[in-house]
C-alpha cells in the first residue's frame, strides 16, 4: 500500500483576521440542511451517470473526488489529493444448494474461494443467538469439513469465519439478523485463516436452522485485485498548523448502490460546513477536512493517510470528528461513546474523546434533539486509525442495519423494530430515502463543534 502524504503547509493568509468568538453561532446560522442536500443531489447524479454507484475503482468514485475537490477549491481551501492502493474483491459466482435445491446466497467480500467444483458437506447448525459463531465453544461437536450455519451479530464476520476454520469447518453461512438478504458484508482485506463464507437472508436461515445434517453444496469463485484510489484533504489558510482540528467522512459507496446515506450524507454535511466556514476563517487553529477513499473495503484511505504521517504531523492533529451516515431514514441520534459511559463493546476513546462527545451532544441539543446514548467505537468507520494513534475522536451517526427500539422511538420518533436504515448497503440507498431533518440537525451539530474547537482546544485537556 502506498503511503499517503500529509496535507502540505498551506499558504498563510497575508492578513488573517483575529479569532472571532462569535464564529460558532454564525456558522450554525449559516449552514443548512438544504445546502447539504444540494451536494447529495450531485452525488446521486454522479452515481446515476456512472453505473449506479461510487465504489472503489469506478468512474463514479473518480467523479465524486473531482466534485468534492472543485467545491473545496472554490471555497478557498488548499486541496491535496493523496493516492493509495486498495484491494478490491471481484466476485465471479456464488451458488448454494441444500439437498439439491437452490437457495439464494451472497458472498462476503474477501471470502476465500471454494474448490472449482464447490464444497459439499453436511450442514451443521450452531446456536442461533446474539453471539452465534463468535467463540470456539460454539463449534464444539461440529464435524470436520461441515458447512456451518451461524447468525449475524456481536462479533465481526471475520471472527466467525476464522473461528469456524480453527474448529475444522469447511465453510460458513451467515444468517442475517434483520429482514432481507445479507448484502455488502465483508471479512475485511487483511483477514487470514478464514473459510469460504456466504450470507443468507433471515427467512432462509431460519428455515435451514431446522435442517442440521442435510447435504449442502457451496460454490464461491472470486478474485482480489489491487486498485488505485484517492482521498481529498483540504485545509484552511488561517489558523495555527500546529494545532489542527480535523473532520472527515468517507466518500466511497459500496458497489451495490449509490451510497447516498452511506456516506453521501456525511460527505454532504462536511462540504456544507466547509463552504460556509470558508478557506480563510477567523480561527486560532487550522481546520482540515478529509474525504476518504476505500472505507468500504477496510478503512484503507484513512489508514493509509494516518500511517503516512510523520510522528510530528500526527501530534499536530488535536482531534478528529467523523461523520458516517447522518441522514438515516429511521434515524437515531447517536454520538461515539468517548467516555464509555454505555459500557458496551470497546472501551473509552483517547483522552479528550469524552469532551468531544459532550460538545456534539450540546450541538444536537441546540438543534432540537436529545442524544442520551452513544454508539461504540467498534472500528467500523474512519475514526479507527486516529484512535489507534491516540488522537481524540468522536462523531455523529444515525444508525445502520440495527433495529430501533421502542425506547428510542419514544425519544426520537420513527418506527420500532425496524432498521435505522433499511437500505444500508443496498441499491435503494438513494436520495429519496434520506431523512432531511436528521441531516439538518447533524449539520448544525458538527458546525458548532468544529467552530468551537477551531477557536480553542483547551477544554480537551482541561
Amino acid at each position: 500500500m502506498a503511503a499517503a502524504v500529509a496535507c502540505s503547509a498551506p499558504a498563510v493568509d497575508p492578513a488573517p483576521s483575529l479569532p472571532d468568538p462569535g464564529l460558532p453561532q454564525r456558522l450554525v446560522e449559516s449552514v443548512t440542511g438544504n445546502g447539504a442536500y444540494r451536494h447529495l443531489k450531485e452525488l446521486q447524479r454522479i452515481a446515476d451517470a456512472n453505473g449506479g454507484n461510487r465504489a472503489l475503482g469506478t468512474p463514479g468514485y473518480d467523479a465524486s473526488v473531482e466534485y468534492v475537490a472543485d467545491v473545496l477549491r472554490d471555497a478557498g481551501y488548499q486541496v491535496d489529493i493523496p493516492s493509495f492502493t486498495a484491494r478490491r474483491f471481484e466476485l465471479q459466482e456464488v451458488r448454494l444448494t441444500v439437498d439439491g435445491v437452490p437457495v439464494p446466497a451472497t458472498a462476503l467480500e474477501f471470502s476465500p474461494s471454494t474448490p472449482e467444483e464447490g464444497l459439499t458437506a453436511p450442514l451443521a447448525v450452531v446456536a442461533q443467538d446474539d453471539t452465534s459463531g463468535c467463540e470456539a465453544a460454539d463449534f464444539a461437536g461440529v464435524p470436520a469439513g461441515a458447512i456451518v450455519l451461524v447468525r449475524r451479530g456481536t462479533c465481526p464476520f471475520d471472527q466467525k469465519a476464522t473461528t469456524a476454520a480453527a474448529a475444522g469447518a469447511g465453510a460458513v453461512l451467515v444468517v442475517n439478523n434483520v429482514d432481507g438478504s445479507l448484502e455488502a458484508a465483508t471479512l475485511g482485506t487483511d483477514v487470514a485463516g478464514a473459510v469460504p463464507t456466504a450470507g443468507l437472508s433471515q427467512a432462509d436461515g431460519a428455515e435451514l436452522a431446522d435442517r442440521a445434517g442435510t447435504p449442502v453444496t457451496l460454490v464461491l469463485a472470486a478474485t482480489v485485485a489491487e486498485a488505485a484510489s484517492r482521498s481529498v484533504i483540504a485545509q484552511t489558510r488561517t489558523g495555527s498548523p500546529d494545532e489542527v482540528v480535523m473532520a472527515g467522512a468517507h466518500l466511497d459507496s459500496v458497489p451495490a448502490g449509490p451510497g447516498i446515506n452511506d456516506n453521501g450524507s456525511g460527505t454532504a454535511a462536511l462540504l456544507e460546513t466547509a463552504v460556509r466556514l470558508g478557506g480563510s476563517p477567523p480561527v486560532a487553529n487550522a481546520v482540515r477536512f478529509a474525504f476518504w477513499g476505500a472505507e468500504e473495503v477496510g478503512l484503507v484511505g484513512s489508514t493509509s493517510y494516518v500511517g503516512g504521517l510523520a510522528e510530528a504531523d500526527r501530534k499536530r492533529i488535536a482531534l478528529y470528528l467523523n461523520l458516517d451516515m447522518v441522514a438515516s431514514p429511521n434515524p437515531g441520534y447517536l454520538i461515539y461513546d468517548g467516555d464509555n459511559s454505555d459500557a458496551e463493546g470497546a472501551g473509552e476513546g483517547p483522552a479528550g474523546s469524552a469532551v468531544i462527545e459532550r460538545v456534539l451532544a450540546e450541538g444536537l441539543a441546540a438543534a432540537g434533539v436529545t442524544a442520551t446514548e452513544g454508539t461504540d467505537f467498534d472500528g467500523r468507520s474512519d475514526y479507527g486509525p486516529f484512535i489507534d494513534v491516540d488522537i481524540p475522536a468522536g462523531g455523529l451517526f444515525t444508525g445502520a442495519e440495527d433495529e430501533k427500539t421502542a425506547e428510542q422511538v419514544q425519544r426520537w420518533g420513527g418506527t420500532a423494530d425496524a432498521p435505522f436504515d433499511p437500505c444500508y448497503h443496498q441499491a435503494c440507498d438513494r436520495i429519496d430515502a434520506v431523512d432531511r431533518t436528521a441531516l439538518d440537525r447533524n449539520v448544525d451539530a458538527v458546525a458548532a463543534a468544529l467552530a468551537r474547537f477551531a477557536l480553542s482546544t483547551d477544554e480537551l485537556t482541561g
